[in-house]
């Protein structure tokens, strides 16, 4: 499909769905987060040290199978189209999510969390489809603008489902959950357009096996892939211990649940704000440049955060880190999109996916061991440092990366 095809098919009422349902399928993942550990603790006569153990085990088990299937569910989106991912995924989710209201014990929880994990891929398939449609002059925006639904469902998930389950019970929850992602399934049925025809790649004589040869620069794409697993690294490795450091900050006196809420979700808030506008100036000015902002704006704000001893600062400069995530995420993904093939699309979105759940686990492991060798100071100074390196090893490897690269590297 050549752009003149794109710019004339539902690629514009493809995004607003699948910017409503992106946000629905982010709520109905972050929501149960706050209370999964309370759920597990319910499950059985556990001490602190069991209960720390099951929810971390229970916490992994959805990242560490979805970075297995991903990309094996990507490559059959390539064959048969990627509607049918999503309503496999909405659908598939909705039911493992549903029978954990149900569950009786911990290891019933795991095995669901792990069943959630086979059927994960909602969110990476709505942005192969919407990459795969869309004009590649508008793929920055739309992608950056896409990135903003599950983000803003990721952000409002937490106190939504802390709220549900306030009123409705821990159980009840899970069930109001599937019902959303129910909802996403049928939007994603009834309103979302996919022109699909698999695009036949025939191996020449000779031609090698290794997959990477589809690609024109596969040093860039391996680079991408693994920037998506480092940074995402970075923030996850925050996540566990961002309520410790702001009470640390705060000397244990105040509303500390209530201060690390808004300081957890502060990012979340800039990323929504600067995304869209850091996705149009990259369609119209390079995406390199933006990514290379990303990332120097990342690493001049991960630094003082290690350094603050106000709650206040470090509530400043958690808002900047929106930013910068707002530049990277959006970003890597207009990059890999401008320098994949399109009968390679829903594959390459899923290994992306695949690293980023990697990512999830290597950087929640990493942040509470580093914090308790260490302090809390050390996790974001050092996560500073890994994304100066990142950065360092694209300039190297991906040489002219930064110019005004609108089209592929």
């Amino acid at each position: 499909m050549d752009d003149a095809e794109r710019e004339r098919g539902p690629w514009h009422r493809n995004l607003i769905v699948l910017w409503f349902c992106t946000f629905v399928a982010g709520m109905a993942f972050s929501e149960i987060m706050p209370f999964l550990s309370l759920f597990v603790s319910q499950l059985g006569d556990f001490n602190k040290q069991q209960v720390t153990f099951y929810s971390g085990l229970a916490y992994a088990a959805d990242y560490a199978i979805a970075a297995i299937s991903a990309p094996l569910w990507g490559i059959i989106a390539d064959k048969k189209g990627r509607k049918i991912m999503l309503l496999r995924a909405s659908l598939g989710m909705a039911i493992a999510m549903g029978l954990m209201g149900f569950v009786t014990n911990v290891w019933q929880l795991v095995a669901l969390r792990a069943l959630q994990g086979v059927f994960a891929g909602f969110i990476s398939n709505a942005q192969a489809l919407v990459a795969s449609q869309t004009p590649r002059k508008h793929s920055g925006r739309a992608l950056s603008t896409l990135i903003t639904g599950a983000v803003s469902g990721q952000l409002f998930g937490p106190v939504i489902g802390g709220i549900l389950a306030q009123l409705f019970s821990i159980r009840n929850t899970f069930f109001i959950t599937a019902g959303l992602l129910i909802l996403a399934f049928v939007l994603s049925l009834v309103f979302v357009q996919e022109h699909f025809k698999p695009v036949e790649h025939h191996r020449q004589p000779g031609e090698s096996r290794n997959p990477l040869t589809a690609f024109k620069n596969p040093t860039l794409i391996i680079m991408m892939l693994c920037s998506t697993m480092i940074v995402q690294m970075g923030n996850a490795s925050i996540a566990p211990i961002i309520s410790l450091y702001v009470k640390q900050l705060m000397h244990n006196v105040g509303p500390i649940t209530v201060v690390a809420g808004i300081i957890a979700a502060l990012p979340g808030i800039s990323n929504i704000i600067a995304a869209p506008r850091l996705g149009k100036y990259g369609d119209q000015h390079g995406s390199g440049r933006v990514l290379l902002f990303g990332y120097i704006f990342a690493v001049v704000m991960y630094f003082p955060q290690g350094l603050v001893s106000s709650v206040v600062v470090l509530g400043f400069l958690r808002f900047a880190i929106g930013i910068s995530d707002g530049a990277l995420f959006p970003e890597i993904q207009t990059m890999l999109t401008k320098n994949t093939p399109v009968h390679l699309t829903s594959t390459i979105f899923s290994y992306n996916q695949s690293f980023q759940a990697i990512g999830n686990m290597v950087g929640a492991f990493a942040g509470g061991v580093i914090a308790g060798i260490f302090d809390y100071n050390a996790v974001f100074i050092l996560t500073a440092v890994v994304l100066l390196i990142n950065l360092l090893l694209i300039l190297w490897l991906v040489p002219g990366i930064w110019k005004n690269n609108r089209q592929a590297v």
